[in-house]
């Protein structure tokens, strides 16, 4: 006799009737998606020794809106799915292969994997995706849902800086389509194009190829330095040969070499398992590389410059910045976007003895505050928004030597003072990410992350003119690039009462109700809250400029405002107690 659990079945029948009525009442879907570094590096050769492989990451969110208007973020019990296509980029650059339309190969990672322990066909990523014309089932290119954090992910996409014809391209793009779990019928409007960016302009060879300063004829007598025709794989011998001479190794014996395998990196510790016994033995990838290279950032004879930018200052041309002789690049710019016009690499992480934890952090340094007083943990223990945007018009941190001209912004993630360059903790978190949260995995309004409104960490919109795919989502999303603030990309025009629930904050944005008296009561019940955009003295803020080109018509007349321009309580009204 079957037994049958009458409290479970009513219990699965009242999900299944609750999911399908929820899944009736969408009438449109949106997808946001993001890269979560801004810049991924890969190996321009694998025979030598690796650093690291083809491994891209995007984090997406499915947005469904419902008959009334409203949005909620979806997860894939709501019966959505997301997956990539090959898309052509501002330029007309495809990249759809792991081979150019030639059938060349893009790489010789597949060819000398056994660095990685790894036994993959060619083609496929660590973690079984493909490029979608090397797909061989739908699943190859098919987001995962990731329970932990809530989002759908493309965790290791093999995208490699060669299109299919052969062309460098170091911001390819993919087209994102969200469509039904069960049938994979696409819903009609629900896409978007995203940036992977990746480059193998990672490089040793400045310091490391033969005849250069670490690799000069006679420096060690011992030591006979490679002559081999192909510049990377030159100075990736020398640095074996170097380090078996230093160190009392057999790695140029042992091609090829994981770097990883003694020097532990967090990028490469995809089970999060940790250290293993032989990396607990050595200092960590990044110690090891920028701890032990701070003194030695010397180009022709000269010493780059290895510290912030102080305000006012003149950036320093990408080819003689210390970082971007190993990091990509004088040509890629890991960094940026929005912040570059400013500010570079050290003045949010410090330089690079701090960046490889030479000092020990300062109390709030580290990301949970489980690291205070040590060394930083590489890839955990980094700058925050908060550690610059320390708050609005009416509280942020007092005005000091690295405060910018608007009196808002910090030019330094840190305390000068501090070698450790801990990264600063605002007291006011409007611009703070989630506690205990890097950036990248942070969240904040209606529980979208911030990456999809403000793009990839190193990369925040809006772009520069040199890097016209990153602007490309935001432009899909809103109609024009920037942050993502109208309220219209998510909510249905005219379905949101007057608020100040907005991101950070924020009011209706492009409202002709909250522009025609409606802002009027919110002033009369809390200046404080119209002041932190617009001003203590109301005149305007760096915080209150229109993201757009607008055009208000009011009972004062029409008000014309370009992309820029700060909203003043005095372009309508007169005098100072309207």
């Amino acid at each position: 006799m079957i037994k049958i659990n009458y409290p479970a079945l009513i219990s699965l029948m009242w999900l299944l009737i609750s999911g399908l009525a929820h899944s009736a009442t969408i009438q449109q879907y949106k997808v946001f998606a993001a890269n979560d570094l801004g810049m991924h590096c890969v190996d321009d050769d694998f025979s030598t020794f690796t650093i690291l492989p083809p491994f891209n990451v995007v984090q997406a969110q499915v947005i469904g809106i419902d008959a009334l208007g409203h949005p909620s973020v979806l997860t894939a019990a709501d019966g959505v799915e997301l997956t990539y296509a090959a898309t052509a980029d501002a330029h007309g650059s495809i990249n759809s292969s792991w081979l150019d339309k030639y059938g060349v190969p893009k790489t010789n990672f597949w060819t000398y994997q056994q660095a990685y322990g790894l036994n993959l066909p060619e083609g496929k990523g660590i973690f079984g995706l493909t490029l979608p014309k090397d797909a061989k089932t739908r699943a190859d290119r098919t987001f995962s849902w990731n329970t932990s954090q809530s989002v759908f992910k493309a965790v290791g996409v093999p995208i490699l800086p060669i299109d299919d014809q052969g062309n460098k391209n170091f911001y390819p793009m993919l087209q994102l389509q969200v469509s039904n779990a069960k049938t994979h019928a696409a819903f009609v409007g629900a896409t978007t194009k995203v940036v992977l960016p990746v480059s193998d302009e990672t490089t040793c060879k400045n310091c490391h190829a033969t005849n250069a300063s670490a690799a000069m004829p006679g420096k060690y007598p011992t030591v006979t330095w490679s002559f081999d025709p192909n510049p990377s794989v030159q100075y990736r011998e020398n640095v074996l040969k170097l380090h078996d001479f230093k160190f009392a190794t057999a790695l140029e014996v042992a091609k090829p070499v994981l770097c990883a395998a003694c020097h532990y990196s967090p990028a490469l510790d995809l089970t999060g398992s940790g250290q293993s016994a032989e990396q607990k033995r050595h200092r960590t990838m990044s110690a090891v590389m920028h701890d032990n290279h701070a003194a030695k950032m010397v180009l022709n004879g000269v010493a780059l410059p290895d510290k912030p930018v102080l305000v006012g200052g003149k950036i320093p041309a990408s080819s003689k910045e210390s970082c971007y002789q190993c990091h990509p690049g004088s040509d890629t710019r890991c960094l940026r976007g929005a912040m570059t016009q400013n500010v570079t690499c050290q003045n949010c992480h410090g330089n690079m003895q701090a960046t490889g934890g030479h000092y020990p952090l300062k109390p709030g340094g580290s990301l949970d505050g489980t690291n205070d007083g040590g060394s930083r943990r590489p890839w955990v223990d980094l700058p925050r928004c908060q550690s610059c945007h320390t708050g609005d018009a009416v509280n942020h941190l007092p005005v000091n030597a690295s405060t910018s001209a608007d009196g808002l912004r910090q030019y330094f993630a840190f305390d000068l003072a501090d070698p450790a360059a801990s990264p600063r903790l605002a007291s006011n978190k409007r611009f703070a990410e989630q506690t205990d949260t890097l950036y990248r995995f942070s969240k904040g309004h209606g529980n979208v992350l911030c990456e999809n409104c403000h793009n990839s960490t190193h990369a925040i919109w809006p772009g520069d003119a040199k890097h016209p795919n990153d602007n490309i989502p935001a432009v899909l999303a809103q109609g024009h690039t920037g942050t993502l603030a109208e309220c219209t990309t998510c909510h249905t025009n005219g379905s949101l009462g007057l608020t100040l629930n907005g991101p950070h904050g924020m009011h209706n944005v492009n409202d002709k109700k909250w522009v025609n008296g409606g802002h009027g009561d919110f002033y009369e019940k809390n200046a404080k809250a119209c002041q932190a955009c617009h001003g203590l003295d109301l005149k305007g803020s760096p915080l209150g400029k229109v993201a757009a080109n607008r055009v208000f018509v009011t009972e004062f007349g029409t008000k014309n405002y370009t992309a820029g321009d700060k909203v003043t309580c005095f372009d309508c009204h007169k005098g100072v107690n309207f």
